[in-house]
């Protein structure tokens, strides 16, 4: 198992080649948002947020929105390493919390504040290349840290795999 400091180390070590690689497949504006992504993904948004990692030691006070998370999501579980679904679930609980942060700001005089689907579904539409680069970022960061944890499947999966 890979410590905190280890996966950050690998983080950033792989974001620019791979910021260069989506750059020379797709373009280079693509490269710039994939690899921005990547260390989005490995530095804030890690399949450790379930514990108290450096990934949530850096959202500060904002640390707290993860408690609930932390609380239903058991670490090294699917929800948080399995691929693509980790990635899906923590992108969902932000989407989710921005939903409910609109929700109430609303009512006090802010309803021009477009809904948290609303805006990613305009933005998928008018930027489809953009978003695939930051999905492909953030994903790919969670892959380098399920990797760097030693088996990309971990090992209760397989358990219940073979029962």
């Amino acid at each position: 198992m890979t410590s905190g400091k280890e996966h950050d180390k690998s983080t950033k070590r792989w974001s620019i080649p791979f910021a260069l690689l989506i750059g020379v497949l797709i373009d280079a504006k693509s490269g710039l948002i994939s690899g921005t992504a990547f260390l989005t993904g490995g530095l804030w948004l890690s399949p450790d947020l379930d514990t108290h990692s450096l990934a949530l030691k850096r959202w500060g006070f904002l640390k707290i929105l993860w408690w609930p998370y932390q609380k239903v999501i058991r670490h090294r579980s699917i929800f948080s390493h399995g691929p693509f679904i980790g990635t899906s679930v923590r992108v969902g609980y932000l989407l989710v919390l921005s939903m409910i942060l609109i929700f109430f700001i609303k009512p006090i005089g802010f309803s021009s504040v477009l809904s948290a689907a609303n805006f990613i579904s305009k933005a998928v539409k008018q930027y489809p290349k953009d978003y695939l680069a930051v999905l492909l970022g953030l994903e790919a960061s969670a892959w380098l840290h399920i990797i760097k944890d030693g088996d990309p499947m971990p090992q209760r999966w397989a358990k219940r795999r073979h029962k």
